[in-house]
């Protein structure tokens, strides 16, 4: 993508994160506004959620707000038919269209509807009536063997001509852990058009959050404390050897000061979360910034340090612009993702739509990838050719630890797919959050151990850009055409001899040659 079209993209993800400032996004309240029916077999039916919950900790529910309990609590949800739909009733007729709510555990889905019938029927029909084995017009159910109310049916009809019906507020106690899908659905083909508003209120017995991301507060407050602890050690070190710091250092301090703000903001707006059923949007916001800062400038470091830069070469020269670039779409492709997935569908399932939004990311995080390695395997050849065995050995450290990263990236990629095509509806949605978790903390040792490598020491010139050593041959920013390419290889032909005539003298090697002329 060429640098002109910098403005273009940043101005995109300035209206991005505008337009879904101006949407408000709940938590565990699912708001449903004219939400239509989609027909299936013989019924139709409109997702009003799903979530994981806990079972009560509390037997009877007098308050449901009070801590302990777990519900899922209807308000205000109205049904509205179509004019032509209403007409067709007189005033004086009562039950003249059924709409029913249904919440099902996942595990018990198989009874909902005709299979055990031998039937591809969700609706009871006549002949399945006349045998007594349901009532026409509704969804056929099989209660379970251990409590006969479940799945629960909650009944809401249309009385007379009214175009409108409004469910009873109520709330449905949860005794049992599981995953629950909540359906609106009715069978009466007059119906069709209908269209649903209103909210629903899902509550764990520790708050809001939903079962799949309950976990993730308590996984953010640990992370907090450990970028804490190793921003005090890295700061210890860094005061105790302030005046042999080189630049490098200050760009690591800025990922770790970054990697703590994300972690405490993300556990804060999580807190907040729990205890309201809304997300703070002023917090989510400013996590979903400071995570899409700190994934494009932990990049970016990665790739200036295979580089070489600060070590082999003081500047990144002409391929300056080409890394501000990659940087600048890479967070304006971060940040529409996070604004997706923290601001967007807040069921326990992820949305089709996310897809668009995974792909361009996966592929810029394939290019720093790909750059990075390249960027490698030149500074590797250039330490060996100068025979700097100092940098050599810090070089291969970096590199092994890259290419542990990279397959333990891979490996876990393959488990997220695999976890993904075998759990699609959610059954495992209790260890769900590890998924997540995992690139957290890969992201956290892999800072820890460049942390080490480069830490700050009374003796950094070991490690640094010398200009004795012309250090600053970059074969990417220098035309290798005419008396250029002659100069620069005199260039390097001078260095690797002062170079070998330097390492020879460290070996001894230089004491021989003396002798051997005498002899």
């Amino acid at each position: 993508m060429r640098p002109r079209r910098r403005p273009d993209l940043v101005h995109l993800g300035v209206l991005l994160g505008f337009l879904l400032l101006c949407y408000r996004a709940g938590a565990s309240i699912h708001e449903y506004s004219n939400g239509a029916f989609t027909p299936r077999s013989n019924s139709f039916f409109f997702h009003g959620g799903s979530e994981g919950l806990y079972a009560s900790a509390v037997v009877n529910i007098t308050a449901p707000s009070s801590d302990g309990d777990s519900f899922i609590q209807f308000e205000s949800v109205t049904f509205r038919r179509t004019k032509e739909s209403a007409s067709k009733h007189s005033d004086m007729q009562q039950n003249t269209g059924l709409v029913e709510a249904i919440i099902v555990e996942i595990q018990d889905r198989d009874k909902i509807g005709g299979r055990y019938l031998n039937t591809n029927a969700i609706c009871c029909t006549r002949e399945l009536n006349d045998q007594n084995l349901c009532k026409v017009g509704e969804v056929i159910i099989r209660p379970t063997q251990a409590n006969s109310d479940w799945p629960k049916r909650i009944q809401t009809f249309f009385e007379g001509s009214s175009k409108e019906t409004t469910m009873m507020t109520q709330t449905i106690p949860i005794r049992k852990t599981g995953m629950y899908y909540l359906y609106f659905m009715f069978c009466d083909p007059l119906l069709i058009g209908m269209v649903i508003k209103g909210r629903t209120v899902w509550r764990n017995p520790y708050g809001y959050l939903p079962g799949k991301m309950a976990p993730l507060m308590t996984f953010y407050g640990f992370m907090s404390l450990a970028y804490l602890l190793l921003g005090l050690i890295w700061f210890l070190q860094f005061v105790r050897h302030w005046r042999h710091t080189l630049q490098l250092h200050y760009h690591i301090t800025a990922v770790i000061a970054l990697g703590m703000c994300e972690m405490a903001f993300w556990y804060f707006e999580y807190a907040n979360f729990n205890s309201t059923g809304t997300r703070p949007m002023g917090v989510t916001i400013w996590a979903v910034t400071f995570t899409a800062v700190k994934k494009t400038v932990s990049r970016l470091l990665l790739l200036v340090v295979s580089m070489g830069f600060g070590v082999v070469r003081p500047t990144l020269g002409g391929i300056t612009s080409k890394v501000a670039v990659l940087g600048a779409v890479y967070f304006v492709a971060s940040v529409a993702l996070e604004l997706v997935e923290h601001l967007g569908n807040i069921n326990d399932f992820a949305g089709k739509a996310r897809l668009f939004l995974v792909l361009p990311v996966a592929l810029l995080d394939a290019t720093f990838i790909v750059w990075i390695f390249s960027s490698l395997s030149k500074t590797l050849e250039k330490l060996q050719v100068r025979r700097s065995i100092a940098k050599l050995e810090l070089y291969r450290k970096f590199t092994n630890t890259l290419a542990v990263s990279i397959l333990l990236s891979l490996l876990w990629i393959g488990y997220e797919l695999y976890f993904n095509a075998t759990d699609p509806l959610s059954e495992l949605w209790q260890r769900a959050w590890i998924v997540s978790a995992f690139w957290n903390v890969l992201s956290y040792v892999l800072l820890g151990i460049i942390c080490i490598l480069w830490a700050p020491s009374h003796n950094p010139t070991g490690f640094a850009y010398s200009e004795d050593t012309n250090d600053d041959f970059d074969d990417e920013g220098v035309s290798l055409t005419g008396s250029g390419a002659r100069g620069i290889g005199d260039n390097l032909s001078k260095l690797e001899r002062k170079e070998r005539k330097n390492m020879d003298h460290v070996f001894g090697i230089g004491n021989d040659i003396e002798e051997d002329k005498r002899e």
